[in-house]
């Protein structure tokens, strides 16, 4: 798209709500890839051709390769607590910016994680495929009874923001005791805050009546 305003050009490179485009339409000249697919790599370089900006998700790889291409880039900007597809170290030798939007989605994540805890104690989504199957024809006194979340222990393996997040959740919400192992131990304030407490991965294994990995999706 020929820039004919004389103002930066930026490209987003899946879709994103209107009001974030009316935003940036007010500084930028923008161009958006509104077929919501993940463009491959020769694409997004042809996309990027004359922006000096880039909004990118976890999707699309920022490397040498793209940044060489399209050496008039200053900024590349990721919709992503994370920014393991960002190349940092070519990053950094081309003098780009690059972000990322750390903590916007713990609280989020913490809900979530939540439900599909309280999900699978509950027993919800077994329960609610037998209903719809037809097959729920009498009352019966253990008829997916599930087990306890209220009052029961929560053992959690990865105690970063989420994993925080959670254990606050089960001891405020749901009156649970919850244990936690981690890399490191947490600060005691935070403990308070959490009320959780720290011990050895085999007796959280051992003790827990429900166990929850909040931990990094990578081989470390």
């Amino acid at each position: 798209m020929a820039n004919t305003t004389g103002r930066p050009a930026v490209f987003v490179s899946r879709k994103v709500f209107p009001e974030v485009i009316a935003k940036l339409s007010e500084h930028f000249d923008v161009e958006m890839n509104d077929t919501d697919s993940v463009l491959p790599p020769d694409q997004l370089a042809q996309r990027l051709q004359g922006k000096v900006g880039v909004l990118t998700t976890g999707s699309e790889r920022v490397d040498a390769a793209l940044l060489a291409a399209n050496p008039q880039l200053r900024i590349v900007a990721n919709i992503a607590v994370g920014f393991n597809n960002f190349d940092m170290a070519a990053i950094n030798n081309a003098g780009v910016l690059a972000t990322n939007t750390p903590d916007v989605l713990t609280e989020t994540t913490a809900d979530f994680g939540f439900a599909l805890l309280m999900a699978t104690a509950r027993r919800v989504t077994e329960s609610e495929h037998f209903l719809r199957a037809g097959q729920w024809n009498k009352w019966s006194l253990d008829m997916f009874a599930g087990a306890e979340v209220h009052g029961s222990t929560l053992g959690i393996l990865g105690m970063g923001r989420i994993g925080q997040a959670i254990a606050r959740r089960g001891a405020h919400g749901f009156g649970m005791k919850v244990i936690y192992h981690n890399r490191s131990r947490l600060a005691p304030e935070l403990e308070a805050e959490c009320k959780a407490s720290y011990v050895d991965k085999a007796t959280l294994l051992k003790t827990a009546d429900h166990v929850m990995l909040v931990l990094p999706y990578s081989p470390e």
